[in-house]
C-alpha cells in the first residue's frame, strides 16, 4: 500500500499551495476530504457485503448439510419400522393362522369394534357442587340482574 509519511504530505501540500493558490487551497482540500470519506465508505461497504455473502454460502452449505442427515435419519427410520410392521404382521398372521371363530367357518377371531360413546358433563351438577350458605357467605352472586333491577331491589321504600 502506498506509504505517506509526514515529511511527503508536507511536500505535496507545499506544491498543491503553489499550483492552486492560498484562495482555493481550503475547498480543495475539503473536496479532496469528503472523497476519500466516500471512498472509504465504499470500500466498507464492499466489504461488508463481501462477508455477509460468504457468511451466506457457509449457511447454504451447513443447511444443506443439516436436509441431507435429516433425510438420512428419516430413510433409516422409515426402514426399520418397515421392518419391523412386516416381521411383526409375519408373527401375526403365523399366530392367528390356526385360530378360527366360534362356528368353525374357518373366519379369525375377530373383536366387534368398540363404539364411542361420549363423556356425559352435566354442568348443572358441577355448579350445585358448592353449597349454597358458602355462596352467600362469600357473596357470589346466584341470579343475574341488571342494573336497574338491582336498584329497584336496593332502593330504600318511601313511607
Amino acid at each position: 500500500m502506498i506509504d505517506f509519511g509526514f515529511d511527503k504530505l508536507a511536500l505535496i501540500g507545499a506544491v498543491a499551495l503553489i499550483v492552486i493558490g492560498p484562495e482555493k487551497l481550503p475547498r480543495v482540500a475539503r473536496t479532496v476530504g469528503h472523497m476519500v470519506g466516500k471512498a472509504q465508505r465504499y470500500v466498507a461497504d464492499v466489504k461488508a457485503e463481501v462477508n455477509r455473502s460468504i457468511e451466506l454460502e457457509e449457511l447454504q452449505k451447513m443447511k444443506s448439510q443439516f436436509e441431507t442427515a435429516a433425510r438420512d435419519v428419516e430413510q433409516t427410520v422409515r426402514t426399520e419400522v418397515n421392518d419391523a410392521a412386516s416381521s411383526f404382521e409375519s408373527n401375526w398372521s403365523e399366530v392367528t393362522a390356526g385360530l378360527s371363530g366360534p362356528a368353525g367357518d374357518g373366519h379369525p377371531l375377530t373383536e366387534p369394534p368398540l363404539s364411542y360413546q361420549p363423556v356425559r358433563k352435566n354442568w348443572r351438577v358441577k355448579r350445585g357442587a358448592t353449597p349454597q350458605w358458602y355462596k352467600q357467605r362469600a357473596g357470589v352472586r346466584t341470579h343475574v340482574q341488571s342494573g336497574a333491577a338491582r336498584v329497584r331491589r336496593f332502593r330504600p321504600r318511601a313511607g
